[in-house]
């Protein structure tokens, strides 16, 4: 029977569930709070530079490929993937520079140059790593609402030792210091520590070997608009500037939501797109949560936050250094982490990922200027960091590391800028605590023990998203929309 659906928010977990549902059969509505669609992966757009704010790494891009096809359209009509080679470069604190590609011969060339007893042990990780990817991919479409659905994968954990970090997991094999770092950097992609985010995720490496990274033509953005289309080209309706207030609730089920104006929509199941605890914390009213209380949310371990810049130059940074993907390594790594897991301390030093896509994707930035945004992991808001007094130091900090090592003259050529920091992730965002990623993907907060995709407190209430099974990272939130279509089903 057909159902009445509303999606809270329109990021990439929203829109796939929407797209999704709306296929099978259901009148689907999103309402999204932005001005336009895509929650995490919104475009910002000044002066001719256009910034992809969110995700920029695309991997599994068959998943894409599934939801056209589940509308029964083509993904290619819509927007264009192509492969990223190398996918990234890393470079050292020295600046030295590692290109960690897809490709066997060259990957092991680069391992070679680096450390060439590492080679061989790189071969035993790729080998050991192929079981892990096995076993631990097939888990991300798959729901774990009850307990004995934990215990059914537990032997198979232990047995690939889900329980030893990815770090641990890594530096069995390469014992190089920097190798070590190259391989087992994934879990910051999702919000987590290597030196605590279980083994499992050492398999995105095999993921990437696998399926490759890429990139959509026009950013992450073009992904976005695409998908919106696709939702309205079936029958879906998307609103704009309309922030839900409320998810209403009676008895034991949800009734619809509440907007910001007070106006009431009806429906029989409700999905929340954004943030698992903002959505229960602040949507909810708590006294009909039993089981996500305030003291429970606040008792969650949250990934750590972000300060990002968004800077457009009136001159170009093409000399073959940078490419679309870099990562800058400070010169501490484990002890940089504690500072920002453990101690939340807003360390003097930092590691950056520098997204450049201007260098082969001009539509970007103006004639002669180049469009790039620049990262770094800081602690979430627990930590107490005033950043109205720590943002702009902090900010001139990252400008004059870059200015020095990577792009001369950086500051005299800056003509946009936009920072972001953990306050905005809070604010506009959504994001509990200002953790970029929701709730860090530990093995404790993982599958059974992360919230639900199906509420443990009203079961016409849905998760997708980073917050829910299987976690963040684009392959994790579009598999939580594959379980959300499972559980409630066609029309």
């Amino acid at each position: 029977m057909q159902k009445h659906i509303i999606v809270v928010g329109s990021g990439f977990g929203g829109l796939s569930a929407a797209i999704r549902l709306a296929a099978m059969g259901h009148r689907v509505e999103i309402y999204e709070k932005a001005d336009k669609p895509g929650g995490k992966a919104y475009v910002i757009e000044r002066d001719g530079f256009r910034f992809d704010a969110g995700p920029t790494v695309i991997t599994a891009p068959f998943m894409f490929d599934d939801i056209w096809q589940a509308a029964g359209k083509r993904r290619e009509d819509y927007f264009e993937l192509r492969p990223c080679s190398p996918y990234y470069r890393l470079f050292t604190h020295e600046g030295r520079h590692f290109d960690y590609s897809g490709n066997v011969d060259q990957l092991e060339a680069e391992i070679q140059r680096f450390s060439p007893r590492d080679v061989e042990g790189y071969r035993r990780f790729i080998s050991e790593t192929k079981p892990i990817f096995e076993k631990g991919f097939p888990m991300t479409d798959k729901p774990f609402l009850k307990f004995t659905d934990m215990l059914k994968v537990a032997p198979d954990l232990i047995k690939l030792k889900a329980y030893i970090s990815t770090y641990s997991f890594v530096s069995q094999f390469l014992k190089d210091d920097y190798i070590r770092r190259f391989f087992s950097f994934h879990p910051l992609f999702i919000g987590g520590n290597p030196f605590d985010a279980s083994s499992i995720y050492a398999m995105v490496h095999y993921l990437e070997r696998e399926w490759g990274v890429h990139y959509a033509v026009g950013g992450t953005g073009a992904i976005i608009e695409a998908m919106a289309k696709l939702f309205t080209d079936i029958g879906g309706t998307l609103h704009l500037n309309a922030p839900v207030k409320e998810i209403m609730v009676e008895g034991r089920k949800v009734t619809g939501i509440r907007l910001a104006d007070d106006q009431v929509r009806r429906a029989d199941i409700v999905i929340s797109n954004a943030d698992v605890a903002y959505t229960y914390h602040y949507l909810i009213n708590p006294m009909h949560r039993r089981h996500y209380t305030d003291r429970k949310l606040q008792r969650t371990k949250y990934s750590m936050s972000l300060v990002v810049l968004y800077i457009g130059t009136n001159r170009r940074y093409n000399d073959g250094r940078l490419i679309r993907h870099n990562i800058i390594f400070g010169e501490r790594y484990k002890s940089l982490l504690a500072d920002i897991f453990y101690k939340q301390k807003l360390a003097d030093d930092f590691s950056l990922y520098l997204y450049m896509p201007s260098v082969e994707d001009r539509s970007f930035a103006p004639e002669g200027c180049e469009s790039f945004y620049v990262l770094s992991p800081v602690p979430n808001l627990k930590a107490g960091i005033d950043w109205t007094k720590e943002a702009k130091p902090y900010r001139n900090a990252i400008i004059e590391f870059l200015e020095d090592r990577y792009m001369p003259d950086l500051s005299k050529h800056i003509v946009v800028e936009k920072m972001v920091d953990p306050m905005h992730f809070a604010r506009k965002q959504n994001a509990y605590m200002g953790a970029s990623f929701a709730s860090q993907p530990l093995l404790t907060q993982s599958a059974w023990f992360r919230p639900h995709n199906q509420s443990e407190e009203f079961a016409n209430l849905y998760f997708v998203g980073a917050g829910t099974h299987p976690g963040a990272g684009v392959p994790g939130v579009l598999g939580s929309a594959v379980i959300a279509q499972n559980l409630i089903g066609p029309a």
